[in-house]
Formats: C-alpha cells, sequence, structure tokens
C-alpha cells in the first residue's frame, strides 16, 4: 500500500489490494474494511449482550450479524445501483459475475441502501424470534458506527467519492491534509493538459497517454508524483471527514444515548437523526456525483441524509411514551424500569 505525502499535500497512490496473489487477484481493502465493520460489531453485540444490556441473549448475535451482511451486502449494492448507476442493471459481459449489478468487486455500495437492507435484515430477524423491531434496531444502531468508518476509510484507499476542490486562494500552498488524486488528469476538462506534455519522457511512450502517467503514479514510479502534483487540485479530505463523523462522533453520540435505560426505539431514531446531520455536513465539502439527481445546491444523499433525520425525529418522539421494558439499557430478562 503505497502512499506519497509531500510537504504541501497528499497525492492519492493507495493499493486497493492488501495483498496480491496474482496480478488484479487478492483481498482489497475495501472488502476488508466491512469484514473488519461485522467483526468489531459482533464484539460490541456480544459484549453487552452478555452483561444483559440489550434485548439480545449472546447466543442469537451471530444469527443476527448473518442477517445484517447480507442485509448489508444486498441493500448497500441495489440502492448504488438505483440511485446512482442504473445502467449497471442493463449492463452484460462476458466474464463473472456477467451482470453489471452483481459486479460488487468493482466497486460501488450506497450507505443509504445498505441502510434499508439492514433494517429489512432486521424486521425479519425480529419476525422469526419474536421480539418486538425496536429491541433490535436499537442494539444494531449501537454497533454500526465502526463499520460505517471503517467504510469511509475504505472508500479513501479506492480514490472514492473525492471531495470538493479547496478555494481558490490555497491551491497555491494547500495544507497538509488536503488529497490530489493523479487521475484528475483524465478528465477532458483538466485544466492544466497542455503541461502534461512535458512529462511524457518519464512514461512508456508504447502507452497510452496520458493514462500511462497515471499508471507510473500508482507504481511509485520514482519523480512522477513530485512531477506530477503540481498540476494537480488540491480537493476537501471528505472521505477521512466522514470516517470521523461516521466512526467516531456517531457511535459516542449513541453510546450516551444509551448509557441510561430509554424506550426501545429511542436509540434507533437517534441514530437515523445523528448520522443524517452528521452526513449533511460533510457532504458539503463533497464532490457531487456526476449525473446524479439534484434539487438546487441538495444533491441525492443530502435528500436521503434530510429523510433520515425526519424519520428518527419521528421515532424517537413517538416511542416516548412507549414501556421501557425491553429497551436500550435493559436486558432480554430483566423487569420494566419505570
Amino acid at each position: 500500500m503505497n502512499a506519497v505525502l509531500l510537504a504541501e499535500s497528499f497525492v492519492h497512490t493507495l493499493d486497493p489490494f492488501a495483498f496480491e496473489i496474482s496480478p488484479g487477484v487478492g483481498p482489497r481493502w475495501y472488502g476488508l474494511s466491512y469484514l473488519a465493520g461485522f467483526v468489531v460489531g459482533w464484539l460490541i453485540l456480544r459484549a453487552v449482550a452478555k452483561r444483559g444490556l440489550i434485548a439480545l441473549r449472546p447466543e442469537e448475535v451471530g444469527d443476527l450479524l448473518t442477517w445484517l451482511v447480507v442485509g448489508v451486502v444486498v441493500g448497500g449494492r441495489v440502492g448504488h445501483v438505483l440511485f446512482y448507476d442504473r445502467p449497471l442493471l442493463w449492463t452484460f459481459d462476458s466474464s463473472f459475475p456477467w451482470w453489471g449489478l452483481l459486479a460488487i468487486h468493482r466497486g460501488g455500495m450506497a450507505s443509504h441502501g445498505g441502510l434499508l437492507g439492514v433494517i429489512l435484515a432486521m424486521w425479519l430477524f425480529s419476525r422469526r424470534r419474536g421480539m418486538r423491531f425496536f429491541e433490535v434496531a436499537d442494539a444494531v444502531a449501537l454497533a454500526t458506527g465502526p463499520g460505517l468508518g471503517f467504510g469511509r476509510l475504505a472508500n479513501l484507499v479506492n480514490g472514492e467519492l473525492p471531495g470538493k476542490p479547496l478555494p481558490t486562494s490555497m491551491q497555491a500552498d494547500p495544507p497538509w491534509w488536503s488529497i490530489k488524486f493523479p487521475e484528475e488528469i483524465l478528465d477532458p476538462n483538466f485544466a492544466n493538459a497542455a503541461r502534461l506534455d512535458a512529462l511524457r519522457p518519464m512514461v512508456d511512450p508504447l502507452r497510452p497517454f496520458p493514462e500511462s502517467l497515471v499508471e507510473a503514479a500508482y507504481a511509485g514510479r520514482d519523480g512522477v508524483v513530485e512531477a506530477l502534483a503540481p498540476l494537480l487540485t488540491a480537493t476537501w479530505p471528505s472521505q477521512v471527514l466522514q470516517a470521523i463523523t461516521d466512526g467516531v462522533i456517531l457511535p459516542v453520540v449513541l453510546a450516551a444515548i444509551w448509557w441510561r435505560p430509554r424506550p426501545a426505539g429511542t436509540v434507533a431514531g437517534a441514530f437515523l437523526a445523528t448520522y443524517g446531520v452528521l452526513r449533511i455536513g460533510t457532504e458539503q465539502v463533497r464532490a457531487a456525483d456526476p449525473g446524479v439527481f439534484t434539487v438546487g445546491p441538495a444533491t441525492l444523499p443530502m435528500i436521503l441524509s434530510g429523510l433520515m433525520v425526519v424519520a428518527g425525529v419521528a421515532i424517537v418522539i413517538a416511542v416516548r411514551r412507549s414501556p421501557r421494558d425491553g429497551g436500550i439499557g435493559s436486558g432480554p430478562a430483566a423487569s420494566p424500569t419505570g
């Protein structure tokens, strides 16, 4: 996993593979981030279940996690295709898995779609186990944040979901936390395209240009990144910011709410509202996906996050008058807590 950190900016040359068994084959950081998220979530749920602090028994956690894995993967992929890349629905080729919708190994998962998949999985699980839906939802909400944070870090490794360009006044001397992406030179409207010709001698003349320059940068070719960096645009580190909000701030807020016994559904509602607010905030520095539905300055992720806030607040208000038994802070065998 290579990266170049210059005095004035971080140039993205991260390898999506943790290691390669053969060229193009091997575990990717993206997949490992999902695995890490599920493992950490399982550890959290097991720990609180053993102490009787959620309405799940330890032996039920593994079964619930199986449902959640399916919900996240199916919901996340279907959500990405429906929200952001509908042509994949009718894209077919001769290589496995043959249908664009199923080509998860090529990237493309939507967090809002994954959330919908998780909600469906929790509903099915609660019905099969004879539990109240919000009993399960509260427990899952408590353990979800770390996985969201890991996913954003994986987005960074993959070079996905880049931030907006920093203000022009900051481009001449960008801060160390800004990010530059070599793929920018492939944009037909790249502002410094005329200056790329001077870099041709640094790459294989038999390879297409400027694609060969991007390949050389990611291969760590001596001098290529240093020569390319001044031509690139510094952007906001949106993936890092969302990793912090989703993976650190969100779990802290939910843990504070969970600390005292509350009606079932309170933590789930707080999750939707808090996550939605945090997403709307960080989307302000994230570049909009090309061709995605917008309403004025509001992008589709902002709109979906706004709906989450409304739903979360409505849930918290609705459950305030509910009995507190079975809620967060009371285990499966606990007595009602007033």
